[in-house]
């Protein structure tokens, strides 16, 4: 399966592919770090992430993987009733195959179990498909940041989701997740 794994227009022209959501460990370490740096100019670094990691009771994080293989990632920061998605990267291999939906999925409903009410995030303005992504979620722009990505000298969109623990967000998240076969939820975190 690990071939096939690292082949997505294979697995998806099959229809034979199930995303797997796990708990981010440090044993993901190794390949998030790899997609990082294909998909940002200014990629986390390793401390970083352990740092994250360390700050449980603060902190979701979780991987998508498909035949064992993490190809995406995401994470939330908890702040009272807000919560703030500090990352959503998938493997470019695996764009546009809804991995990056399966992820934002599990965090709003991540951060529903945290009493959060209102979801955040900051996206570079130049990211329509991300933006796109987000706003099925029922993300509105916020506001701007200038400069906010000093690597390119670009602003970031800043988006918000209000009210994601009402009845409304949760028919849209139901509608969103039955549109998007396949997926799993190891809470536990599964074999590495």
């Amino acid at each position: 399966m690990a071939d096939r794994a690292t082949s997505p227009a294979a697995l998806v022209a099959a229809g034979d592919f199930e995303v797997c959501l796990v708990p981010l460990r440090r044993r993901h370490l190794r390949s998030v770090l790899h997609i990082e740096a294909k998909v940002y100019p200014r990629p986390w670094t390793l401390p970083v992430f352990l740092s994250e990691l360390s700050l449980r009771h603060s902190r979701h994080y979780v991987a998508a993987r498909v035949g064992g293989v993490v190809v995406g990632y995401a994470g939330l920061l908890f702040n009272g009733d807000e919560g703030h998605v500090t990352n959503i990267a998938v493997d470019p291999a695996w764009q546009r195959h809804k991995i990056g939906s399966r992820l934002l999925a599990h965090l709003a409903r991540a951060a529903c179990g945290h009493q959060v009410r209102h979801l955040t995030l900051e996206v570079r303005v130049s990211n329509s498909g991300a933006q796109a992504m987000y706003r099925q979620f029922g993300f509105e722009p916020a506001g701007v940041r200038r400069n906010y990505y000093v690597e390119t000298n670009e602003d970031a969109l800043v988006m918000r989701a209000r009210d994601i623990d009402a009845e409304p967000y949760a028919a849209r998240l139901e509608i969103i997740e039955a549109a998007i076969p396949g997926t799993t939820v190891d809470t536990a975190g599964g074999p590495s």
